[in-house]
């Protein structure tokens, strides 16, 4: 299967998600390429992942870039270039919805994630996001989303449930190679137990809970109850002193200190105000840690309450402070549900990979044509 992956933001966090499944791909075998742009950080891809760069677009899709229409020409020429057997989008872009409507001109099928089907709460684009999901959902051949909550409300919004796949949101951040000669095991904790909150530092991700619940917290001499570690300025969620307790990394975290933190903290905490769904409790639990999430999105279908994690209400740092003192007081409880983390992650991830082969495969011809030559496949559409 020639299978073409489009991406055309140069977002770290998107290219990571591109990067996984598109070398999953091109290990089973597939003729993976990759469109996108030349900002695009091309270093999580193997090799056996061809790129085509034919744009140098700057950031998010909803920017002035996408406003260039030689831009939009030169993506279009380079697909039909590819002729590929399935266009598979993987994040947002302007540009999108006009080249799902030219290919399934051309016979060719595709398929679009949706990450969101609302915005972040502090966005500019909310009403723009809404117009652009609606007009991607009823061009694309299959949308994947990543929460049956989400497949469940566009099936509401009138999308045929047979053009709704969900799967969970299942890749680590780490590129390839960065987990090799990593003991699979966890790291011996040293001290008292910690939790980890980790990513980029935006306000709907509750840091401002997190940082009232950790002032609730019993403190330990000299030693962190909480990490906060991303990019980001505190200084624009909290301007009071940083609670007792609490260390800052505040900069990109690279994936050597990203795996050292995931193995040496006891838990992740996901205290999000707002949330579509994280692959940040899928890595939790590769790195056999529990989780704390809050009832957002489709945050708690990731967690078996009581076994993998817990699950509180958004906006509540009081419970959110209880649950972290009962749950940083029995390191043994902790590792016994990392250990249920990490089946949860191993049936899910084989689940995952069997679910998406198969949407792939529907897709490029609903009829069996593994015997006719990727030639002869591609040439009537083209």
């Amino acid at each position: 299967m020639r299978l073409t992956y489009v991406l055309l933001s140069p977002t770290y966090g998107m290219h990571q998600y591109a990067a996984d499944l598109a070398n999953r791909m091109a290990q089973a075998g597939h003729d993976v390429h990759l469109l996108t742009t030349t900002r695009a950080p091309l270093s999580g891809y193997l090799p056996a992942v061809t790129w085509h760069t034919p744009v140098d677009t700057r950031n998010s899709g909803f920017s002035p870039d996408a406003l260039r229409p030689a831009g939009y020409r030169a993506v279009l020429a380079t697909l039909r270039g590819l002729q590929p057997d399935l266009v598979h989008f993987v994040g947002p872009h302007l540009w999108n919805a006009a080249l799902l409507t030219a290919l399934r001109r051309q016979g060719v099928p595709t398929l679009h994630t949706l990450h969101d089907l609302a915005p972040h709460s502090g966005t500019a684009y909310g009403r723009l996001l809404h117009l652009w999901n609606r007009a991607v959902a009823w061009r694309a051949d299959h949308i994947l989303v990543h929460g049956a909550c989400q497949r469940d409300a566009l099936v509401a919004q009138g999308l045929a449930p047979e053009r709704v796949t969900h799967v969970p949101l299942l890749h680590l951040f780490c590129g390839p190679g960065a987990l090799d000669g990593v003991v699979d095991e966890p790291t011996p904790a040293s001290g008292a137990p910690w939790a980890l909150l980790f990513g980029r530092l935006e306000g709907y991700k509750g840091i401002t809970d997190l940082l009232a619940a950790a002032q609730q917290l019993p403190a330990t001499a000299g030693q962190p109850r909480i990490v906060v570690a991303g990019a980001g300025r505190l200084g624009d969620h909290w301007t009071a002193a940083t609670p007792p307790g609490v260390e800052l990394r505040d900069h990109f975290i690279a994936d050597a200190e990203a795996i050292d933190l995931f193995r040496r903290c006891a838990l992740l905490v996901l205290p999000y105000r707002d949330a579509s769904q994280s692959a940040l409790v899928a890595a939790a639990y590769y790195f056999r840690k529990p989780v704390i999430v809050t009832r957002v999105g489709a945050l708690p279908e990731y967690v078996e309450e009581g076994v993998t994690g817990w699950v509180v209400a958004p906006g509540q740092p009081a419970q959110l402070a209880r649950v972290l003192a009962e749950a940083l007081s029995d390191p043994a409880r902790l590792a016994t549900m990392g250990a249920a983390g990490r089946a949860w992650y191993e049936r899910e991830r084989a689940v995952e990979w069997h679910t998406l082969q198969s949407m792939y495969s529907r897709l490029v011809d609903p009829i069996d044509m593994s015997h006719v030559p990727p030639q002869g496949r591609n040439s009537a559409r083209w």
